[in-house]
């Protein structure tokens, strides 16, 4: 009887080639199992039949995730042999999402129309995952490499002589910090971390609480390094002899005394993601930290931190979103402490609390997609004890306000979606900060915040919350000498002269202080959802939202600001991506004598810092000219170059 079963089934296959039924159509992922350094994967694809350009493979994890909750999806007409049929595509260091991937290939007939009700940011159709017509197996990490922390982070403690670590695990084993000075590493210490997480029911809308948003943010541990010496490299690792460690990373401590101050400030800088997702992710943010990466080694052992106020990943309720952006990040984070504010785009959703009356056509949106502020509240750990509980059941939002000393500056940060009011704790926070400060220790002050209190863009809806900033917390910049104000929240970046009340004190780009703070807006640091400045179809003469007198410098060009402190001078340098040179400068002068060997002493450190960096251009630039003229070749409008060029446009 088997026999005469395995005779029939050998006649079917024998009449199906001799009918010439065309074979089934194969879907391939290599490798199957993916390792802490190797995480490309392979799709290969053969025997599509009548293949249309708009064939794809879509991208899944964990596998158990129906049709249409994909996290993005590749067209097979990104490989150069996809009308035969059969073709390969690479994607290239997904991060380990604590499950399995698993992709699946559709057809997408020509002239079909997409029965998915949910468009993509152009307001163009998504693939509705209807004509499903293979299923690869899954993709696992490794045991060891599934285990092992990941998105490694750093940032300042309260105490000066602490460093704070961060970093994601996909279980609650028992982990710790191990650090200490270069030597042996049996004189380590260890330090204890503790593990928070939070859950779907905690997000407060769509899509962060749908099945297609929401994903397990896995473990996020904490732990603080402590008694650490000042301005001294230390090395550490993060987890457990029985669940495995990371990689050894290392950082200079920070040194309040010291005399000089290194940062690295931008805004809304996003993630990059290598398959199509919701909405457009931004290549730049990519060169933006491949730059900063280039700065940072150039430092060697000099101590700097990493400042970005706002607009963090832009997950906007794709909870994967998230670990890309953490493992993007890893090469400067995990040896620099990362600093952040909160945006738009973390945080709001009609449900917020704050609303105040003049606020209703500002904070009503759906711009944080469902997260009101919960995985940034869990994923960053800042210094102080700022929070708003959220009346829902869901973990406080943290990391609103808080303030530090890095050498010769005292940094302020605020969140511009909660109130900030006059006689609201984050009003009576800042106002008790700055009255505080010791000049004498840290004569300049830098105050940061998302949206920005000045800025020539023509943002409408905009415009009475610049009003309320203007009215609420420029006296207290006046009052107490403020010396720069950074904002985000434009995508573009934009100098003001020292402004107060609409006013500009003083144009120079060298100058005393004059009483009033330089504003920035600083947002360039990769997300390009906007124009550079809004324009003006019935203004055919002036097609552009005109550059007023009190706007010293404006590109849409990407890219970082540098701040270089000294007790004398505070520099501020705006780096463009697809040169990684300087494109705008500004220096303000402390009024402070400092002594002739401080002087001196800072001068060889800037000579010595840009004579480091112009050796390496060469090398870096095999890099990042490559990364800039991608981009460019992308969206060639965003090269806009130097204010005399782009008077032309206004």
């Amino acid at each position: 009887m088997h026999s005469m079963a395995v005779f029939l089934v050998l006649l079917h296959f024998t009449a199906t080639l001799a009918a010439g039924e065309p074979a089934t159509t194969t879907l391939k992922v290599t490798p199957a199992t993916l390792t802490g350094s190797n995480r490309s994967i392979t799709i290969q694809w053969s025997n599509l039949p009548s293949p249309s350009p708009l064939d794809y493979v879509a991208v899944y994890s964990p596998p158990s995730s129906g049709d249409l909750d994909y996290l993005g999806f590749l067209f097979l007409n990104g490989s150069a042999s996809w009308a035969t049929g059969a073709g390969s595509l690479t994607l290239p260091r997904l991060p380990n999402l604590r499950a399995p991937y698993q992709f699946r290939l559709f057809r997408w007939p020509p002239g079909e129309r997409s029965r998915n009700p949910r468009l993509d940011q152009d307001g163009d159709p998504l693939p509705d995952a209807r004509r499903r017509v293979a299923v690869s197996g899954e993709v696992s990490f490794e045991a060891a490499a599934a285990a092992r922390p990941a998105q490694v982070h750093l940032a300042f403690a309260d105490a000066p002589d602490e460093m704070r670590v961060v970093f994601v695990c996909g279980d609650t084993g028992a982990r710790a910090v191990r650090y200490g000075p270069a030597g042996p590493r049996e004189e380590w210490e260890d330090a204890a971390t503790e593990a928070r997480t939070y859950e779907r029911r905690h997000m407060c809308g769509y899509p962060a609480n749908d099945s297609v948003g929401w994903r397990h943010p896995g473990f996020v541990f904490d732990g603080v390094m402590k008694g650490l010496q000042p301005g001294r490299r230390y090395h550490y690792k993060v987890g457990s002899d029985s669940l495995g460690w990371s990689e050894t990373y290392s950082f200079i401590s920070r040194d309040i005394e010291a005399n000089e101050t290194i940062a690295f400030l931008f805004g809304d800088l996003g993630t990059y993601v290598p398959y199509n997702t919701y909405f457009r992710t931004p290549y730049e943010s990519l060169s933006t930290v491949r730059w900063i990466l280039r700065d940072l080694e150039v430092l060697g052992d000099k101590a700097a931190f990493i400042s970005h106020i706002g607009d963090i990943s832009y997950a906007k309720g794709y909870a994967w979103l998230w670990d890309h952006f953490f493992e993007q990040i890893e090469p400067i984070a995990s040896r620099t402490p990362y600093h952040v504010c909160i945006g738009n785009h973390e945080y709001d959703w009609p449900s917020q609390p704050w609303k105040p009356s003049w606020a209703a056509n500002i904070y009503n949106g759906k711009d944080g997609g469902g997260e009101c502020g919960v995985p940034y509240s869990i994923k960053f750990r800042m210094p102080g004890n700022s929070f708003l509980p959220t009346g829902t059941g869901a973990p406080d939002t943290e990391n609103l306000y808080y303030s530090f000393d890095a050498g010769v500056v005292h940094f302020v940060y605020m969140s511009t979606e909660t109130d900030f009011s006059q006689g609201s704790d984050q009003y009576n926070f800042i106002k008790a900060d700055l009255v505080h400060v010791n000049r004498s220790r840290t004569p300049f002050v830098v105050f940061q915040g998302h949206r920005p209190m000045y800025t020539s863009s023509n943002e409408v809806k905009d415009t009475v919350h610049m009003e309320h900033m203007i009215q609420h917390l420029e006296p207290l910049f006046v009052e107490h000498n403020v010396t720069v104000a950074l904002w985000g929240h434009i995508h573009r970046y934009e100098r003001f002269c020292p402004m107060k009340k609409y006013q500009c004190l003083d144009t120079p780009s060298s100058f005393v202080y004059p009483g009033a703070p330089v504003h920035v807006v600083i947002g360039m640091g990769g997300q390009d959802w906007q124009p550079s400045w809004e324009p003006r179809l019935d203004h055919p003469d002036v097609p552009i939202f005109p550059q007023p007198d009190s706007s010293m410098y404006r590109s849409s060009e990407f890219g970082y600001m540098k701040l270089l402190a000294t007790r004398e001078k505070l520099t501020l340098i705006y780096i463009g991506n697809h040169d990684g040179q300087v494109h705008d400068m500004v220096e303000i002068l402390s009024g402070q004598a400092s002594s002739e060997a401080e002087v001196v002493g800072a001068t060889q450190t800037l000579s010595w810092m840009y004579m480091k960096i112009a050796s390496c251009v060469m090398l870096a630039l095999l890099i990042g000219f490559a990364a800039g003229f991608l981009a460019r070749r992308k969206d060639s409008s965003k090269w806009t170059p130097v204010k005399s060029e782009e008077a032309e446009l206004s």
